[in-house]
């Protein structure tokens, strides 16, 4: 590992930052006093010990329940790794987003040295927990670190060298990180590396297994290069737009995380989808020449499942792939983020794992359960969905669990089965489930727990049998925290959490549009005024998905007979108030067609086009998209 700073050099710049609140310059390298300064706000004290964390056992099953592809993949990698540091008194470690550690591989001899300093699974080394470590720093940091002996924050973790690697999915998101500690005395240069090399094989192996159904890109300088762990790989959608990739895939075409879901292929490579496909069916081992618009050539080999493969040609708003035509596939319309969730659903969908929808109201959870239970094996039993706002709290015990003849006055004399088991063999959708009363989340607690409800009156409880999916737009885990929702009940229901985006920051607005008018009015094909889609595309939509879904309706309700193109006319006063509004902070001010009638429509037109590039960001291919029309008529126009 890198030269030891002098340990008195360090202390004296420990001691300063106690006294002045400040490192001095030149001691610390820019990221290690970031988080020296992080690891004061938080309260610790070098001298003293580390901020207690340790998950109990259920909270631990959860976690790896949680990270249930990250362990599987890892695993392989980390017993490769660690026959490479075995008996250099190293351990190799696998931590959550979070810093929990979750799997621990480590020679016997330094193994006891490792648990005094809770080295073991189950515990958080998290900078707000244990100060400046490479876990946490590099969590923190996002970013590959090495923290070496006196580094360390808390001075009873000075015995350790540690060098982590973050682990990123294939859109960015921070999974987990893998470190290799051991005794500072026994350090080697090249761990840093191992750690890095390591963490980039993790992210290979999880992007092929989640991106199955697209096409992939797998990119390299050389054309040796590629199946190598250097290789960059890059997931496409079946109409050509980068939904995935991992580090060296961006770098290679010269993106970063926020262009994925926002990047067709042909604004950074010289080719045309249809084009590699067609080569790849020619030749599907083929290594194919490409160059990027800069003239730098890159090696690319396409990979892709017969199934996902486009049926036919590229369409601006062709849905995911086409290799799983299930509900949730007939509901994809091209957004990165749903897509993901959806994907994720869709793998533990037959596996008796609870599904917890987050996003705000509007964003359509129900919508998202539905087709989840009409994708799954349960397809052909209920769905049966409850919301848990809605029901009266004097009514959720009998509404929920049944009750039997002569339970209370007013019953029915036949009894009634109750909505649990109503679903039996199905799926249960418990929406807004944070707005359960306390006293019946106990109760639900206790049938998730046993499998069993015992109806209102009845002495005897009987077997359910059902999927569980729950949906909130509120943060259950702080809710949990604060008491206001059971922990225990939190950690039942949240097997797997999907996070649907909200109408605002989804990128398939005009295709989404194209679904919803399909759907509203099957009879004839509508269209949206390319000027009034712009601003539509632009508003903010506190409502989401309802909300928007409900205006088309009406706005499809107000078309007059021979009309297909909704425009401003139909669209109802307060949200033209609510949409000029907001054109006049973000834009100059738009009026609506029938109050710009003196001008001319080449004017319009071209007004539309201005406002969808700046919405747009300058981004030509979003705002032709956005705008329904392609690149090229766009280019055109903008010429005319």
């Amino acid at each position: 590992m890198r030269q030891t700073s002098p340990v008195l050099a360090l202390r004296q710049a420990r001691q300063q930052l106690l006294e002045t609140g400040q490192c001095p310059v030149g001691v610390l390298d820019e990221r290690l006093a970031r988080s020296w300064h992080r690891s004061l706000a938080a309260g610790l004290a070098p001298a003293g010990r580390a901020a207690t964390d340790h998950a109990g056992s259920t909270s631990l099953r959860q976690a790896l329940a949680n990270s249930h592809a990250l362990l599987a993949h890892s695993r392989p990698v980390m017993e490769y790794v660690f026959e490479q540091v075995r008996h250099s008194q190293s351990v190799v470690v696998l931590a959550d987003p979070h810093g929990m550690l979750m799997h621990t591989l480590g020679d016997v001899s330094f193994v006891g040295k490792a648990e005094r300093v809770a080295l073991t699974s189950g515990a958080s080394w998290h900078e707000a927990h244990r100060g400046t470590n490479a876990i946490g720093t590099a969590l923190a940091e996002r970013s590959a670190v090495e923290i070496h002996g006196g580094e360390h924050f808390l001075e009873r973790n000075g015995f350790l060298t540690c060098a982590a690697s973050p682990i990123l999915s294939a859109t960015g998101e921070l999974m987990g990180v893998l470190d290799i500690s051991g005794d500072h005395r026994h350090g080697h240069g090249h761990t840093l590396g191992l750690a890095s090399t390591a963490a980039r094989m993790i992210e290979n192996r999880l992007m092929l297994a989640t991106c199955k159904r697209n096409i992939r890109l797998h990119l390299h300088a050389q054309p040796e290069g590629i199946g190598s762990v250097a290789e960059g790989i890059v997931a496409l959608s079946d109409d050509g737009w980068v939904v995935g990739a991992n580090r060296v895939g961006l770098a290679l075409l010269r993106l970063n995380t926020g262009d994925i879901g926002a990047t067709p292929l042909e604004r950074v490579l010289d080719v045309r989808l249809d084009d590699l496909l067609s080569r790849h069916k020619r030749r599907p081992q083929q290594v194919q020449q490409l160059r990027l618009h800069n003239g730098a050539v890159l090696f690319a080999q396409v990979q892709v499942d017969a199934s996902a493969l486009p049926v036919t040609g590229l369409s601006s708003s062709a849905p995911a792939s086409a290799s799983a035509r299930d509900a949730l596939a007939e509901l994809d319309t091209g957004d990165a983020r749903w897509r993901s969730a959806a994907d994720k659903a869709r793998r533990v969908v037959a596996k008796p794992i609870p599904v917890l929808i987050q996003g705000e109201s509007g964003v359509g959870k129900e919508l998202f359960a539905r087709a989840l239970h009409a994708s799954g094996p349960r397809r052909g039993a209920p769905f049966v969905a409850i919301n848990c706002g809605a029901i009266p709290e004097s009514l959720i015990e009998s509404e929920l669990f049944g009750y039997v003849a002569g339970a209370f006055t007013g019953a029915r004399k036949e009894g009634s089965l109750g909505r649990l088991r109503e679903a039996e063999g199905g799926t249960l959708f418990l929406d807004e489930i944070g707005d359960m009363p306390l006293a019946m989340q106990t109760r639900l607690l206790r049938v998730l727990q046993e499998r069993t409800v015992t109806p209102v009156g009845a002495g005897k409880a009987g077997p359910v049998d059902f999927a569980l999916v729950c949906a909130t737009h509120s943060k259950l885990a702080e809710a949990a925290e604060r008491g206001t929702f059971r922990q225990d009940l939190y950690y039942r229901i949240n097997g797997l959490t999907v996070l649907l985006p909200a109408l605002r920051e989804r990128s398939d607005f005009c295709a989404l549009t194209e679904r919803l008018l399909a759907d509203l009015s099957p009879e004839r094909e509508v269209q949206l005024a390319p000027e009034l889609l712009a601003r539509l595309s632009a508003f903010t939509w506190p409502g989401n998905l309802r909300q928007y879904a409900s205006v088309l309706r009406t706005a499809c309700a107000m078309l007059q007979d021979g009309e297909d193109a909704l425009d401003w006319v139909h669209m109802p006063d307060d949200l033209v108030e609510a949409l000029q509004l907001g054109a006049a902070v973000k834009t100059a001010p738009l009026e609506p067609a029938v109050a710009q009638a003196p001008q001319s429509l080449q004017a319009l037109g071209h007004a539309a086009i201005q406002q969808a590039l700046e919405a747009a960001r300058g981004n030509v291919s979003l705002a032709a998209r956005q705008l329904g029309i392609s690149r090229q008529t766009l280019y055109r126009k903008l010429r005319a």
